[in-house]
């Protein structure tokens, strides 16, 4: 039934990524932290990554911060009052980032390849970490060659639901609105961004709305029905 396409965009998070956004009340933050050589006391590096977290978990879904979403290093300069050394700031991103980051496991990586085999594939991601430890663990689980594309927010600031990110890889890609497909969990990032942009939208891991072409389970469904 899409045979009229030529492109995947795929979201990431609770579509092939799983276990993300380890910032629950019991998460201590400190462990990967001092691993990494942080100096901040255990209640130190905890409150301030809980500060962060609860921020911009405020304002994620604002209109107001759409095309403008802050970085980790520019919020923990702004909530924190006291100067931290440069090089403690980047422990934090990484600390965040460590926790932000999910896995992803065999049996969606070897959907994500029966996908490439039939279209093209790029990706329109949400995160609010820096793109590195993501973009390791495309090349160390052999997936990052599947993607002829990818935007991440944290690059930008724009977050979904704008249109903007799904716009820069129909650009990027040189094709037509019609000839994509965005595949995602989320009602209001993903289908809705893609409403925005003119782009038919499947939704997955249980999400259902009458405006998206169709609704599977899970990416695994989606795959196994092409």
């Amino acid at each position: 039934m899409f045979s009229d396409k030529s492109t995947l965009l795929l979201d990431m998070n609770s579509t092939f990524m799983f276990g993300e956004d380890r910032f629950g009340a019991s998460e201590d933050f400190s462990k990967h932290y001092h691993e990494i050589g942080g100096t901040l006391s255990t209640t130190g590096i905890n409150t301030i990554i809980r500060l962060v977290y609860d921020y911009l978990d405020e304002i994620y879904p604002d209109e107001k911060y759409r095309h403008a979403f802050p970085s980790i290093a520019s919020t923990i300069k702004k909530i924190i009052t006291h100067e931290l050394p440069e090089d403690e700031i980047s422990k934090i991103v990484d600390t965040f980032a460590f926790h932000e980051i999910g896995d992803i496991s065999e049996i969606h990586i070897k959907a994500l390849h029966k996908l490439s085999s039939e279209f093209q594939l790029a990706l329109v991601i949400d995160i609010w970490s820096p793109k590195l430890r993501w973009c390791n663990l495309f090349e160390e689980l052999g997936i990052h060659k599947l993607f002829s594309a990818a935007s991440f927010s944290s690059d930008h600031g724009m977050v979904k639901p704008s249109p903007k990110p799904f716009e820069l890889i129909i650009e990027q890609l040189g094709i037509n609105k019609h000839e994509a497909l965005v595949i995602g969990d989320s009602v209001r990032r993903d289908l809705g961004g893609a409403s925005l942009a003119g782009i038919e939208c499947v939704l997955v891991g249980g999400a259902k709305n009458s405006s998206a072409v169709k609704c599977y389970d899970s990416l695994i469904a989606f795959s196994h029905e092409l």
